[in-house]
């Protein structure tokens, strides 16, 4: 549930449009809701400024399916799954109108249907991202903060193999109020960024490399020891993360 929507349901109580009884109908599942098989915290917008996600790896479709339409019934907001493998995204779409799978970020993005459009994006967000390969991390950060109400721009491929790829874009990287820097390999990109931009970075490595990259580790690790001061890392592969610190962010910023 929203913070408006709790701040309209105790404005009807005490205008006489509401009863006592019907709020606390409404209110019935707040802060747990138990289903069994999980547990959904129906408070985590209200404490956090982000509804609780659902990951999807390893649960059953219909699970999610169950969450999801628990999460619908009693907010606005809209339900990201993350990570959603193919049988659970056609299960999703199938059940919900307006649900979209992003493929490539492994999303589901489900809105209620009849909310009208999205508010003014607020903030700009710039995903960059080294290396075709990293896509799948960068479009989990770039979908994911677009979906939390920022407008982000995506620069894709740009590692630094290719440094007049990154020179080249150096006003959009100025100009942005948080960068989030995806990249696998040896990982330097974001100490590369962090050196020409004033803007909070969030890097995130990625798991694409072989050998002695060691599944994103040493990217992990280059993030984590740059030089360029004041990089916020994510764990590996953690572009979701990566979109909801940038959106605190955002929201401080605004506040």
């Amino acid at each position: 549930m929203l913070p408006e929507e709790v701040e309209a349901l105790l404005e009807n109580v005490r205008d006489g449009d509401l009863s006592v009884q019907e709020a606390l109908r409404a209110l019935r599942y707040l802060p747990v809701d138990d289903l069994g098989f999980a547990q959904l915290d129906m408070h985590r917008e209200l404490r956090q400024g982000a509804p609780e996600a659902i990951y999807a790896a390893g649960k059953t479709p219909e699970q999610v399916a169950s969450i999801a339409r628990r999460f619908l019934e009693q907010s606005s907001a809209p339900v990201i799954a993350t990570r959603v493998p193919p049988p659970t995204a056609a299960l999703l779409l199938d059940t919900f109108p307006g649900a979209v799978h992003r493929e490539v970020a492994r999303l589901v993005i489900i809105r209620k249907p009849g909310l009208g459009d999205a508010s003014p994006p607020t903030g700009l967000v710039t995903v960059v991202s080294a290396g075709t390969s990293d896509l799948p991390v960068a479009e989990e950060a770039a979908i994911t903060a677009e979906t939390f109400g920022a407008k982000v721009e995506r620069v894709h491929d740009a590692g630094v193999a290719g440094l007049h790829r990154i020179l080249g874009v150096q006003d959009l990287l100025h100009d942005s109020d948080a960068l989030i820097v995806v990249a696998g390999m040896e990982g330097a990109l974001a100490s590369l960024i962090g050196g020409i931009s004033s803007a909070p970075i969030v890097a995130v490595p990625t798991s694409v490399g072989y050998g002695a990259s060691f599944e994103g580790l040493a990217a992990l690790l280059a993030m984590l020891n740059s030089c360029a001061a004041g990089i916020a890392v994510m764990n590996i592969d953690n572009g979701f993360g990566a979109a909801v610190f940038t959106s605190r962010l955002l929201r401080k910023k605004g506040s």
